[in-house]
Order: structure tokens, then sequence, then C-alpha cells
């Protein structure tokens, strides 16, 4: 993990070991010469690569300007109210203002009772005499406030048609073998361990286990069948793997990768957290890409007592892998990644256990392992459809 020379004092939250060499607690990691905890970001990324399909008219409006400022029709219903209120405390108001037949004020209440349809209709059949009757001015105010309000509810209806009128439709269906052919991805698998290691101490995947280990179709093969290949780079977190298969179909059976870090003098392999990201995109279209992203410390996937992993039992990552047609986007065929679990290794939780670790050389490993299982049983289908119109309402029934 990290070292001290010798006679230098161990910085704080890490102890000494073989007397001149220093580590830090479990679950801490050398960085700039201090022990630091590995924050693991929050939440999971898992997404489709594939945004959802813009509505009709949002070449003519802008549809994208209006969401923001109105998430639902409830905005544009609540405006309607407070425009309708603020009308009317005017009118109000203005009964108060001088009425003198000439002035601003008496003009507005003129024009206002020229829009009554309530109780008076042939203002315009009649001369332009000043307002002397009540009940016409009132029919005015309420005649306006009607188009307020009809003119908000037309307002939220167009809104509701405008985002909500096509609609998702997911179908599954049993996949044959020909139907998988078409899925072809190129898959980028990078996953960091944590750790003040390099890449000195990385032994990378020399072989692809296929199958189920134990049963007949079990096959040892060399990753150039594949074409997959692989690089580390040093980074500021510890080392980073990189695992790539360009034009590679969507796998029949599971897929097993393994590596390893091992110890160097006054470099020993220890790790506290892995991060990766899994991507999939079609070979000839890069707009669209599919990826799940995390980072990890525990197999429980909650705030646990910090551990720093070494030891020859092997930490497992499993991913799977289900094909997705997008039947609107020219039938565009993408590898979906999901991470499925994270199975712990040996670890250390108790300073003097991890002290006692790094004295001896049989858990001088960290032990990773890449289990890749494809869900290829089913093909998932995405399509777009019209809810709006004769014979839509029957979507939510098709199958295959």
């Amino acid at each position: 993990m990290e070292h001290n020379g010798s006679g230098d004092a161990c910085p704080a939250q890490a102890f000494r070991y073989n007397e001149t060499l220093c580590a830090c607690n479990p679950g801490r990691y050398l960085v700039n010469g201090s022990c630091a905890m590995f924050d693991t970001g929050g939440e999971w990324v898992v997404s489709s690569g594939v945004s959802p399909s813009t509505s009709f008219l949002t070449t003519a409006l802008p549809v994208d300007s209006i969401t923001r400022f109105t998430q639902s029709q409830a905005v544009l219903l609540e405006a309607t109210l407070v425009l309708l209120l603020i009308w009317l405390v005017f009118c109000f108001a203005l009964r108060f203002a001088r009425f003198d037949g000439r002035s601003f004020w008496s003009l507005l209440r003129w024009w206002i009772s020229r829009f009554d349809m309530f109780y008076a209709t042939n203002h315009w059949l009649d001369d332009n005499k000043v307002v002397i009757k009540r009940k016409t001015e009132l029919g005015g105010t309420f005649s306006i406030a009607s188009w307020i309000l009809f003119l908000g509810l037309l307002s939220a209806l167009l809104y509701q048609i405008i985002t909500k009128r096509n609609i998702e439709v997911h179908r599954i269906r049993p996949a044959n073998a020909p139907d998988l052919l078409s899925f072809v991805n190129d898959l980028e698998f990078n996953i960091t361990t944590i750790s003040s290691m390099s890449c000195s101490n990385f032994r990378g995947p020399d072989s692809l286990l296929v199958g189920t280990p134990g049963f007949i179709d079990y096959r040892v093969l060399p990753l150039s069948v594949h074409h997959i290949q692989y690089n580390c780079q040093n980074t500021s977190s510890g080392p980073s793997l990189s695992i790539k298969c360009n034009n590679c179909p969507i796998p029949r059976r599971d897929y097993y990768i393994s590596w390893q870090f091992i110890d160097l003098p006054n470099h020993p392999a220890t790790a506290v957290g892995f991060q990766f990201n899994l991507s999939a995109k079609d070979h000839s279209n890069n707009r669209h890409v599919s990826f799940v992203s995390g980072a990890m410390t525990s197999d429980n996937y909650t705030i646990d007592e910090p551990k720093t992993f070494r030891g020859s039992e092997v930490n497992i990552l499993k991913i799977h892998l289900f094909p997705m047609a997008y039947n609107k986007l020219n039938n565009l065929k993408l590898i979906q990644p999901v991470f499925h679990d994270f199975i712990s290794g040996s670890s250390f939780s108790v300073a003097s256990d991890l002290q006692a670790s790094l004295g001896t050389s049989k858990d001088g490993l960290v032990n990773t392992t890449l289990y890749i299982s494809s869900l290829s049983d089913y093909i998932v289908e995405i399509s777009n459809e019209n809810m709006i119109g004769i014979g839509k309402i029957n979507i939510f029934f098709h199958t295959h």
C-alpha cells in the first residue's frame, strides 16, 4: 500500500509494519502524504444512451424552453388563477376611480363594458355612450375573466398534448440465434483500483474463460480470439485498467476475465475500493452510448466499517448484458450493461490483522474478476406510439 522512509514518523491514521514501513489504517490509502478515505461519490449511474424522443411542434415552438419554466400543466393553471385574481382586484379598484366621462379611468371602464357578453350584447350597435349601468360594466369584467380562464385551461391542455403525445413502448420477444447476430457493439470496461499502487503491481489477464466452470461448455480461450485488448494507466486514485473489444457480438455464454496486483518491494498490494465504467455503442453510430458506472468499497452497498482488500480470495464484479433494439432510431441495436453484484474478496477491517498480513507474502495480492453474464433469451424492442387519434387506444395490448 504505502511506505515511509526509515526514521520518519508515519502519517496520521497509519501504522508501522516490518519496523521501517508505514501503511494506512483499513479503508484508507495514501494521497499526497496523508491517509484519506475513499468517497464513492453517491449513486450509481445507468444510461441507455438514447434520449426521449421529441414531440411534434418542437421544430416550430421552443418546447424545451417552455418545459424548463413550466414543469407541468399545474404551473399554467396556477398562473391562470393568479392572473384571474389580479384582473378581478383591478376591476374592483377601478370602481373607486374618478368617473367624469373623459378621464383615462373612465375610458377604461367604458372599454370594459364593451366586452359585456352576459347582460347586454348589442354595445357595438348602440351609440358610444358613457357607461351608466353598473350591471353592464360588471358583465364586461366577468366576460374578460371568462376569457382568461378559458385561455389558461386551453394552454394547459395544449401543453399536455405537446409533451405527452407520444409514449415509449417496450416490447419483449424471445430471441432466436440469428436475431442476436446483429447485436455487434464496441465494448469498453474501465476500472480503477483505488489504492496507492501503480501499474508496476499489475499482472494482466492472459486468457478468457467462457462458459460455466465444470460444465461441458467450459472453454479457456486466448484474448485475441475475441479481439480483446487491455492496457493499464497510472492515475492519482490508483492503477486504471481498460479492457476494449471492438465489434463484439453479444456473449452467448458467461465470460470471465481475471487479473491481479502483486506485492513489490516497499509497495504492497492493497486496495480500498473499485471505481468502474462499462460502456457499449454501435460500431457505426457514435451518437448513442449505453453505460453503467459506479464505485464500491463493500459487498453490502451501505456504509460499512472501513476495509482494505488484500489476499487470495477473488473480488468479483458481476455485469449483466441484454440486447435492446430501438425501432424508432432506424433499428439501432445496443447492448445495455447493468451492474448486478459485487462479491467481496479477502479484506481486513482491523489494523492489527492488516499489519500481520503485510508482514507475510502469502497474502501479497489483490485478485479481481470481471464476470459478464448475457441475458439474451429475450430482446427488448423500443418504439414510439401515438396516443392521440383513432385506433390508438389499443397500443397497450400489442403483443408479438
